[in-house]
């Protein structure tokens, strides 16, 4: 079956540029695609790389994008190579959405980000408690805890190995204690994600702090896990770690790929992996790998559009055996309330 085939590019500022161990991230730059196919029936999808996470670059994209004729078929787009994983992610989500009608931008009905909810796959409404939200680096990370708890949150992540990691330490017990307090007899729990910009006596005094946090009778907030603490090159060493502390190790840019993930799987790795979908590559074969394997799964956002972000949730939905909260409280980091992106083509 061919489909005509259209696609536009777009740019988002983050309302604060995103800090973490890879640099400052200040402008999302990714492309919409859409498929027409028989009975002009249309299927949206989203190409939103992270080059410096693993995926093609935009430009790789985009110029995959421009090379490909008007109309191309469903066996085009299941040939698309590994090395366009995100490519693979946007086409296939515009194959498995056919049926369904454009996304009307929720800035017409005056709905803002923040209050925007998503559909699982039974078309069941998503709480804010079911997903992570994320907090921003440094010190400002109590103010923002504040507002995200009182719009429902109760998972949150923070990036580490921005700042000496004596500032982050003390930073990060003020924000455990405010989390504490927060809590009122429920639970809360605390994600550190460092992007792989710690050393390994570094990683060893956050384990050894979460450890502590951890074992603190009658404490409310927990540790959930800390995530990518070392380089992917040291991939041994997390192993390692993983098996010393109580708190657990994620994989993150260890595990940025499909390829990397049964890499990891390969070499004995059966913790956690967090997998964004949007740049792991194709989703039909994600789905087989982890229904094959029952791994151990939190999936997180790429800072795609409601687009990337709905399919990426379709699958989460599915593969999340472990009923982890989903890493996508992003709204709040753009200031453009979807604005921008009114898909006309």
């Amino acid at each position: 079956m061919l489909y005509r085939f259209e696609f536009r590019t777009y740019q988002r500022k983050f309302k604060r540029p995103l800090q973490t161990s890879h640099g400052i991230w200040d402008i999302r730059s990714g492309i919409i695609l859409r498929l027409v196919g028989e009975n002009n029936q249309i299927g949206w999808g989203e190409i939103a790389p992270l080059s410096w996470f693993g995926s093609e670059s935009f430009e790789q994209a985009l110029d995959f994008c421009h090379q490909l004729p008007g109309n191309i078929s469903s066996e085009m787009i299941f040939a698309i190579s590994a090395e366009f994983p995100a490519c693979q992610f946007g086409f296939e989500s515009a194959l498995n959405k056919q049926n369904l009608p454009p996304p009307a931008p929720p800035c017409q009905g005056g709905e803002k980000s923040e209050n925007l909810t998503y559909l699982s796959q039974k078309g069941e409404k998503m709480q804010k408690n079911r997903f992570s939200g994320l907090l921003p680096a440094g010190e400002t990370a109590l103010q923002a805890l504040q507002v995200l708890w009182l719009e429902g949150y109760r998972t949150f992540k923070w990036k580490i190995g921005v700042a000496a990691i004596e500032q982050e330490l003390k930073i990060f017990q003020q924000l455990i204690q405010a989390m504490h307090n927060l809590c009122d007899g429920e639970s809360a729990f605390l994600r550190l994600d460092a992007n792989g910009g710690l050393s390994y006596s570094q990683a060893k005094t956050w384990l050894e702090a979460c450890d502590k946090v951890k074992a603190t009778p009658d404490f409310s907030a927990d540790i959930e896990f800390l995530e990518q603490p070392l380089p992917v090159t040291q991939f041994q060493e997390m192993v390692e770690l993983n098996t010393i502390y109580a708190t657990a190790i994620a994989l993150d840019e260890s595990a940025a790929n499909l390829d990397r993930i049964q890499e990891c799987y390969s070499q004995g790795w059966r913790g956690i992996f967090v997998i964004k979908p949007a740049i792991a590559g194709s989703p039909s074969q994600l789905r087989k790998f982890c229904q094959t394997h029952n791994i151990d799964a939190v999936f997180s956002s790429v800072f795609e559009t409601e687009i990337g972000r709905q399919a990426a949730l379709n699958l989460a939905t599915q593969l999340s055996l472990n009923k982890r909260a989903l890493g996508f409280g992003t709204d709040c980091w753009f200031d453009d309330n979807h604005s921008i992106l009114d898909f006309r083509f």
